[in-house]
């Protein structure tokens, strides 16, 4: 139905009327039919006409816009060259990175294994190694904990090697233009020293295990005091120490330790101090901080630092003999094998085996002293009566030889004869810092314990 048709319905109720006419229910019924629809459509008409008003917006916007937009425009040609000179350099870089690896010697280790945990894969490189009189010195010295680096490309070419023959001495590995070559180099080590300190929990080692202290460090602690403090039995839980020792560096690398300097120990509630000073020939020797030497006549223990098994006794059950019998001497537990030191200088009087001794080294020093060794499970190489021994020198090896139920040291120390308690008896001490070399210890003395007293008693710190 067109626009229309609400003026035909109209016409058609004026008509009936004029003519005076009175429609029937079906056509009234119809006219309000056709009344309804063309209402609902009249509804129709003006909701599409309100929804097109935005559409007639944008049909304006265009229609109002300048024709200049369309019209021609006129374009310029600009060429301009782009440099590729940083690009390339940068591809360049990075089809030539080098990388660099960094070793430790293990114990089962390999020059193969090792080549490849570096990244060595080219075999130029890898035969130059084995074949060069230098640089084979690497696969014939491999020793655990020395470092090896070298630098490879991304193919795995070797560009630069250095692998530490020693301390200080490194075998260095480079790649040329004709090949490669193998050097000897020498590096400046940087000296100074570590402070720290610890507290004993257990025992001495596990104090510096818990204190990153090396071994040798704690070794030379224990001979710096040994004259005052038995470390197999004297040590207390709580008890602490602080030392200053040296320290080599290398390019900010700790590569070796070396002698103590100077230590306080407090054992018990007591304190004791030692200060190092190097004398004329190089040795270090140590002195209380008034310049009292601590250095002892005889070793209290000829062993390097071990327990205490079985203490002096004049009477005690012997364990094979099954009888009391006097235990003149003092009983050192230890692995077979372990050194033993001559505990003064002295004069081999005999050395063999000797009934329940086993094989045994006696000793002859100075003031009637003597000291006898029994248990041995061999003796030193060239070791023959009559020979000069010098305090520290290794005279023998701990076993178990003659009557002995496990692996110890019998230790006996006589005076003139008679027997006494080597852990106890009175040692002479050596003569005090000379007179001439005494305001320059005291001038490392009052700097040592200056050093000491950073560590304190209660800050258990270290400075390395």
């Amino acid at each position: 139905m067109d626009s229309n048709e609400p003026n035909q319905h109209n016409a058609t109720f004026n008509y009936f009327a004029k003519e005076n006419i009175t429609p029937t229910s079906e056509q009234v019924s119809i006219l309000a039919q056709i009344d309804d629809k063309a209402e609902r459509k009249l509804k129709l008409r003006w909701i599409l006409a309100v929804s097109c008003l935005p559409l007639f917006g944008i049909y304006t916007a265009f229609g109002l816009a300048p024709q200049a937009i369309v019209g021609n425009i006129a374009t310029v040609t600009q060429v301009e060259e782009i440099a590729l000179d940083n690009t390339q350099n940068t591809l360049a870089n990075v089809a030539v990175q080098h990388f660099w690896n960094k070793e430790h010697i293990r114990r089962d280790d390999t020059l193969n294994n090792l080549l490849s945990r570096l990244n060595i894969h080219n075999q130029d490189a890898i035969d130059f190694i084995r074949k060069d009189v230098m640089a084979n010195e690497i696969a014939a010295s491999l020793k655990p904990g020395h470092t090896i680096e070298a630098q490879t490309d991304s193919d795995g070419n070797l560009i630069a090697l250095a692998y530490q023959l020693d301390t200080d001495l490194f075998i260095n590995v480079e790649q040329s233009s004709s090949g490669y070559s193998a050097s000897k180099v020498l590096h400046k080590l940087e000296n100074r020293p570590i402070l720290k300190s610890a507290i004993i929990k257990s025992s001495l080692f596990g104090a510096t295990d818990d204190a990153n202290i090396p071994d040798d460090i704690a070794i030379q602690v224990a001979e710096m005091f040994e004259s005052e403090i038995d470390f197999n039995s004297d040590l207390r839980h709580g008890d602490h120490f602080n030392v200053i020792y040296e320290g080599s560096y290398d390019q900010g690398e700790l590569v070796k330790t070396g002698d103590v300097l100077a230590a306080e120990f407090v054992n018990n509630g007591k304190t004791f101090q030692a200060i190092g000073y190097r004398d004329a020939f190089g040795q270090m020797l140590y002195y209380t901080p008034e310049g009292k030497s601590l250095h002892k006549s005889f070793l209290r223990s000829p062993l390097e630092f071990t327990r205490v098994s079985s203490g002096f006794s004049l009477a005690r059950f012997h364990p094979i003999l099954q009888h009391m019998k006097a235990h003149q001497g003092t009983d050192m537990a230890a692995p077979i094998g372990t050194r033993i030191r001559a505990s003064g200088d002295a004069t081999v009087d005999f050395v063999g085996q000797k009934g329940g001794y086993g094989n045994v080294i006696v000793l002859k020093h100075d003031n009637g002293i003597t000291t006898v060794y029994g248990h041995l499970s061999r003796f030193a190489d060239g070791l023959r009566r009559g020979k000069k021994i010098t305090q520290g020198d290794i005279i023998g090896f701990v076993g178990m030889t003659g009557l002995s139920t496990g692996p110890h040291l019998h230790y006996e120390f006589l005076v003139k004869g008679q027997h006494r308690d080597p852990m106890t008896v009175s040692l002479p001490k050596a003569n005090p810092i000379a007179m001439e070399n005494k305001p320059a210890f005291d001038a490392i003395s009052n700097l040592s314990i200056a050093q000491l007293k950073l560590l304190g008693t209660s800050n258990i710190a270290a400075l390395d």
